[in-house]
């Protein structure tokens, strides 16, 4: 495996950690030789994107990562990128929709347009959901390794609850997730919020990695196709992803 894409993988994974933890954990969480953890990890501290905590015998991130993160806040890429294409997918369909990107075991909400004459979400700009029970979530979930979804959710103790609804245990998101992938695209019914439903696509960078996925929302009551919006809702996801350098 890359250099590159290993040292990716290790920031991607001390990012979703709520504090510093040992190089024998990365190396047996990413399947990566400690040898090669070790070595990556000298060279990306030498760099200042982690730092080794001596006395607590652990890794953390360290403060290039932060700037990293900063630059992204303002650069907004794919807010900047996604934004037309959400907006044009809401007037093409009459129902709100938005743009989520994966942040730990939660989607954060970077973009959203909402329909006239529909009912407020809580999914405004800024806003954090449970990725397990949110469509934009379970899009990106689907098509990620199913190690790093068993790191995400390893047992009961990992799923949180909004109505009652939704996945409480590894087992029934493997089962949701496969669903997802077979369809092509993720759905969610009252999860969320009782009496609104959401299908969602993922959009994937030139690496096939989920980088975001866009979302029609739309009151259960109303009579519209889920496999209609999702088409929709999917042109808009892979022109995103064309746009941001997959081909």
């Amino acid at each position: 495996m890359p250099a590159a894409d290993q040292t990716l993988r290790v920031l991607s994974f001390l990012a979703r950690q709520r504090g510093p933890v040992a190089a024998r954990t990365i190396a047996e969480q990413l399947a990566i030789p400690r040898s090669t953890i070790y070595h990556l990890l000298g060279a990306m501290a030498r760099h200042g994107f982690v730092v080794h905590l001596e006395p607590d015998r652990r890794w953390g991130l360290g403060t290039a990562a932060f700037e990293l993160a900063g630059g992204y806040t303002r650069q907004e890429p794919l807010a900047r990128l996604g934004r037309p294409l959400v907006a044009a997918l809401a007037d093409r369909t009459g129902e709100s929709a938005h743009l989520a990107v994966m942040t730990g075991r939660d989607v954060l909400y970077i973009v959203e347009e909402r329909a006239p004459r529909r009912p407020a979400l809580v999914t405004d700009v800024g806003v954090r959901l449970p990725a397990h029970l949110t469509a934009t979530g379970r899009a990106m979930l689907a098509h990620l390794p199913r190690e790093q979804v068993r790191a995400l959710y390893p047992d009961a103790a990992a799923f949180s609850d909004r109505t009652g609804r939704g996945p409480g245990r590894p087992s029934e998101l493997r089962d949701l997730l496969r669903g997802s992938r077979e369809r092509g695209y993720a759905t969610e019914d009252g999860e969320v919020t009782i009496g609104l439903r959401s299908v969602g696509a993922p959009v994937l960078d030139h690496t096939g990695w989920p980088a975001a996925a866009i979302a029609v929302t739309w009151p259960d009551d109303a009579d519209r196709d889920a496999d209609q919006l999702a088409a929709l809702a999917g042109e808009a996801a892979r022109e995103l992803s064309r746009r941001i350098g997959r081909r």
